[in-house]
């Protein structure tokens, strides 16, 4: 059978989901395709026993306050939804181990962030006053540039901004040590390099900064009711807006003509559409598409671009409380004070994070109990190096055991005599769940040349699919949840300019055709 429509939205993860709920509210015809029988991607939780744990998302950057709202919080106001937000004002515990390690909490709030940091760290002020005052240069930059509609006078920027023209080409570890840091208070701010999943040494300054700023400005939002809630209140939201969404109901093809996108196929069935957007990684889209169908110039980007690190994750349900565990929400561990790439490069880094979400969210558990996940950024070619079908559930226990009793050495708990339940994840677990490649998590690697100003600012580095839009976290912004519903909002307002602009086209067309059969009928009738 064949269908028509206004747009097709690909794939109901965060991206995907905003995306058709923005189409569908100006008007639109859309259908939503999603290939499980739940909407969320990784925004949703599973149950073991009696506890519910998280697949992947647990907090978002840039919340702020309902005083103060930051930039997911105005985005979900925008688009009418209502999300609980727990702020979590403890911005990590960061536990470096080694003759040089040091174990220091930093808390959110400006004035929290630098005095915690001073505390640390007495001899960085005036460091620390030059790194504030250039989140701000980012942040007044960024909004003349909002103001210039992304086409900024080049002189102003110069003169002006240039403190963020150094912090958007270069590394974040080189800025860092240009404002005057020393080792420990450099260790200490670059802790979050990990939520990115590049070293410090080649992530750029200002995507870091921008990231650094949102938590500083409120803490973490943590959603009470789970990352589920929002992916449920978008999918409740697209409902109401007419959108027709698909659950069960896998893209298997999609439909070219004369080099552009104008539809998809999902089982046996046809589905038209003036516009596509895709909330799946273009290497998919590519496969989909099939070869014949893709430009020399995307293919040469797709084989350019390399994926995104994955994560082990180990979700532990405790016979704890979280008095007892005594942890805070999160807590990275790290063996030495600048991991770099190589960290990464190996069959078990020596880096990850542990969260108790029960030190934000009281009730997350039953009484008594409380929940942990310990995620471990991984590159699967190393980590997986040696896996084969028959020996995975040997490796999948050995890994989870081998972080479990590090964190219980570390951290000085004790995890493993008091685990009620415990689910393990690998790449090759998020691979098979949401098909992402490797099992990246985030997409294509924010390298030095395919980071975040060379993807908003070169268009060499865009894919050019006619009619075929893309959203998600392998967009310019990369990494992070909070910039995939940005990504959506994005996408569909490109596809309801372009599609205006047609109906623009259209109309003039006809109207000139009109006047063009007027005059010849008044030819006619002299």
């Amino acid at each position: 059978m064949k269908y028509e429509t206004d747009v097709i939205v690909v794939g109901a993860g965060n991206g995907g989901l905003t995306a058709a709920n923005e189409l569908a509210r100006s008007g639109l015809k859309v259908i939503l395709f999603e290939k499980h029988n739940l909407p969320g991607g990784v925004a949703t939780s599973f149950v073991r026993g009696r506890f519910e744990f998280e697949a992947s998302l647990h907090e978002l950057c840039d919340v702020g306050t309902e005083e103060n709202p930051g930039v997911v919080r105005k985005l979900f106001d925008k688009i009418g939804l209502d999300v609980d937000f727990i702020n979590e004002m403890t911005l990590f515990r960061t536990v470096v181990k080694g003759v040089e390690g040091y174990d220091v909490s930093i808390k959110a709030g400006r004035e929290e962030f630098e005095r915690s940091m001073l505390e640390c760290c007495p001899e960085c002020g005036k460091s620390m006053k030059k790194l504030m005052k250039l989140l701000n240069s980012t942040q007044e930059a960024l909004a003349y540039n909002d103001k210039k509609h992304g086409k900024p006078n080049k002189l102003v920027m110069l003169m002006r901004y240039s403190s963020f023209l150094i912090s958007a080409s270069h590394p974040l570890d080189d800025v860092l040590l240009s404002l005057g840091f020393e080792d420990k208070a450099r260790s200490i701010l670059e802790t979050y390099w990990s939520y990115l999943g590049v070293p410090a040494t080649d992530l750029n300054a200002f995507h870091y900064f921008e990231m650094l700023r949102g938590y500083v400005k409120a803490g973490a939002g943590v959603p009470r009711l789970r990352s589920y809630s929002i992916s449920l209140g978008l999918a409740e939201n697209n409902f109401k807006n007419g959108c027709d969404v698909r659950l069960n109901s896998e893209v298997t093809g999609f439909i070219f003509e004369d080099g552009k996108v104008i539809g998809v196929r999902v089982g046996d069935d046809e589905y038209y559409a003036k516009e596509v957007i895709s909330n799946i990684i273009p290497h998919n889209v590519a496969n989909l598409a099939g070869s014949e169908n893709i430009k020399e110039k995307d293919k040469k980007l797709l084989n350019a671009r390399k994926f995104g690190v994955s994560f082990l994750c180990i979700y532990l349900g405790m016979d704890l409380s979280v008095e007892e565990l005594g942890l805070p929400y999160t807590t990275f561990v790290s063996s030495c004070l600048f991991p770099g790439e190589s960290f990464l490069k190996t069959k078990y880094p020596e880096i990850y994070i542990v969260n108790c979400l029960n030190a934000v969210v009281e009730d997350a558990t039953p009484s008594g109990t409380s929940s942990l996940f310990i995620t471990v950024p991984v590159i699967p070619e190393y980590f997986m190096e040696g896996v084969t079908p028959e020996n995975y559930r040997e490796f999948k226990n050995e890994a989870a055991l081998r972080y479990i009793k590090d964190c219980e050495e570390t951290l000085g708990i004790n995890v493993l005599d008091h685990i009620e339940e415990i689910s393990v994840a690998t790449p090759v677990t998020f691979a098979r769940y949401f098909a992402a490649p490797d099992g990246t998590a985030y997409g294509y690697e924010l390298s030095r040349w395919d980071g975040l100003m060379a993807r908003m600012l070169d268009k060499i580095n865009r894919f050019s699919y006619d009619r075929l839009t893309f959203c998600g976290g392998h967009g310019a912004s990369g990494d992070g949840y909070g910039v995939t519903y940005l990504s959506g909002i994005e996408a569909a307002e490109k596809v309801i300019s372009r599609l205006k602009k047609q109906e623009l086209i259209e109309d003039i067309k006809q109207t000139v055709k009109n006047t063009v059969s007027g005059k010849r009928r008044k030819k006619e009738e002299n």
